[in-house]
C-alpha cells in the first residue's frame, strides 16, 4: 500500500481560522483595517517603504503597468520560463512580450542576452524568480547604467521569492517594484492574493504611489468600501478607469498569521530540501536545485530536480510511475511558447532552447512545511525506484 503525498497543500492550523473567525463575526470582511496592518508589516518584514495588498500577483504585475501607463507599442522584456500570467498581464495591455532566453543550466533569465533586447521602445525589463532562487539584481541594474538606460522600469515578478534574500537583504526592495503572490500552493498564502512593495512613492514623478494603486484597484474610485460605508459618505468620483483587485481583510487575517509563523515555515521547508539532496546527491542522473551563481538566500519553495540525460518522454513517465503510487509531482515551468496562445502569437519554443532543455528533463518534487523528513526519505526512495526501473 502506497503512502499517499500530495504535492502543494497549504499549511493552515488553528490560528489561521481563528483569525478568520474574528473578522467574520466583525461585521466587516471585505478591505479595511485587516488589510491595512497587513501592508505595513509585509513592508517590514521586506524592509521596504511600502506595500500593497491586491487579490493575486497577476494584478499586482498589471497594476504596475497600468499606474506607469506602460502598453501598446510600448516594450517589455521578460523570459519564456515563468508561469502564464507574467506575460498575459503584457498582452492585456497590447504589449507583444519580448522574451529573452534562460542562462543555460539555469531557470533564471539570462542577463547577458537583455543587452541586445533593449531597443529605444524599451519601458520595462520584468524578470521572474524562479522556485525561490531571486534573479541577479544587481547585475540587471548594471546593464541599465551601461547602457545609459536607467529611464527602463525594472519589475520583478517575485510570486515565488517572499522570504527569499539577496545580498543578505530580504526580497522586495532591490528592484523598482516587486510582485509576490499568496496564492494557496505558496509559501505564505491567503488563499489567493499578492502584493506589490516598492521604495520610492515618488516613482517617475507621481505625486502619491501608494495612493494611485489603492484607487486604480478599486476601478478608479476614490474611496473604499469603508470609508464610504460611513454615515453621510455615500458620494466618491472615479478618477481612472481602474480594475477591481484589492485584498479583502478575510485575505489579510491569513496572511497577517501566516507571516508570523513564515520563518519557521521557511526552516521546515529547508529540512525538507536538504533530505532530498542528501539521498539524491548521490545519483549520477540527479541534478539538483539552487543556482549558486551570486549571493542569494532561497526560500525554499519548489524542489526543481532536473534529470540528467533523460528524455520530455522520459521524464514524463516517471511522473506517471510517482502518480500510480500516489505520489503528486509536478513541473515547472512549460515555456510560454510551447502553449497554443502564444504559438498563435508567432513565438517559437526552438529561439529559446535553453528555456526547452531546463524544461525536458524537470520534475519538481513535493515541498511544503507539513511534510515530514520520513515522509521525503519515502517520496526520494520511490523515485529513485522508478528511474532505475527506466
Amino acid at each position: 500500500m502506497y503512502k499517499k503525498i500530495p504535492f502543494s497543500p497549504p499549511d493552515i492550523t488553528e490560528e489561521e481560522i481563528s483569525a478568520v473567525s474574528e473578522i467574520l463575526r466583525s461585521g466587516w470582511i471585505t478591505t479595511g483595517p485587516n488589510t491595512a496592518l497587513f501592508e505595513k508589516e509585509l513592508a517590514d518584514y521586506c524592509g521596504t517603504q511600502y506595500a500593497v495588498a491586491l487579490n493575486s500577483a497577476t494584478a499586482g504585475m498589471e497594476l504596475i503597468l497600468k499606474v506607469l501607463g506602460i502598453g501598446g507599442d510600448d516594450e517589455v522584456i521578460t523570459t519564456p520560463y515563468t508561469y502564464a500570467a507574467t506575460a498575459n498581464v503584457l498582452v492585456h495591455r497590447g504589449i507583444m512580450p519580448t522574451f529573452v532566453d534562460v542562462k543555460k543550466g539555469s531557470f533564471l533569465i539570462d542577463e547577458e542576452k537583455i543587452y541586445s533586447a533593449i531597443t529605444p521602445k524599451t519601458k520595462a525589463i520584468m524578470t521572474v524568480d524562479i522556485a525561490g532562487v531571486p534573479v541577479d539584481y544587481d547585475a540587471i541594474r548594471q546593464i541599465l547604467k551601461t547602457l545609459g538606460r536607467e529611464d527602463i522600469t525594472l519589475i520583478s515578478d517575485s510570486a515565488h521569492s517572499f522570504g527569499a534574500a539577496y545580498k543578505g537583504q530580504k526580497v522586495g526592495g532591490q528592484m523598482d517594484f516587486h510582485v509576490f503572490s499568496f496564492h494557496a500552493v505558496k509559501n505564505l498564502t491567503t488563499a489567493e492574493g499578492g502584493a506589490i512593495t516598492y521604495n520610492d512613492n515618488s516613482f517617475k514623478g507621481k505625486e502619491d504611489l501608494y495612493r494611485e494603486f489603492k484607487y486604480t484597484s478599486l476601478h478608479g474610485q476614490n474611496k473604499d468600501a469603508l470609508s464610504k460605508t460611513q454615515a453621510g459618505a455615500w458620494k466618491y468620483d472615479i478618477l481612472t478607469d481602474g480594475f477591481k483587485c484589492n485584498m479583502t481583510d478575510i485575505m489579510a487575517a491569513i496572511g497577517r498569521v501566516q507571516l508570523r509563523r513564515h520563518e519557521e515555515m521557511i526552516r521546515k521547508r529547508a529540512e525538507i530540501h536538504e533530505v532530498y539532496s542528501e539521498i539524491l546527491g548521490a545519483k549520477e542522473w540527479a541534478i539538483l536545485p539552487l543556482d549558486k551563481n551570486h549571493e542569494v538566500a532561497t526560500n525554499y519553495h519548489l524542489y526543481t530536480l532536473r534529470l540528467k540525460d533523460f528524455s520530455e518522454e522520459q521524464r514524463d513517465r516517471v511522473i506517471r510511475m510517482l502518480g500510480e503510487r500516489d505520489i503528486a509531482t509536478n513541473v515547472h515551468f512549460m515555456p510560454l511558447p510551447m502553449f497554443t496562445f502564444y504559438r498563435n502569437l508567432g513565438y517559437r519554443l526552438e529561439d529559446y532552447p535553453n528555456a526547452h532543455a531546463q524544461y525536458a528533463n524537470e520534475i519538481t518534487l513535493p515541498l511544503y512545511s507539513k511534510l515530514t523528513v520520513d515522509e521525503a526519505e519515502y517520496v526520494a526512495k520511490e523515485l529513485i525506484e522508478c528511474i532505475e526501473m527506466i
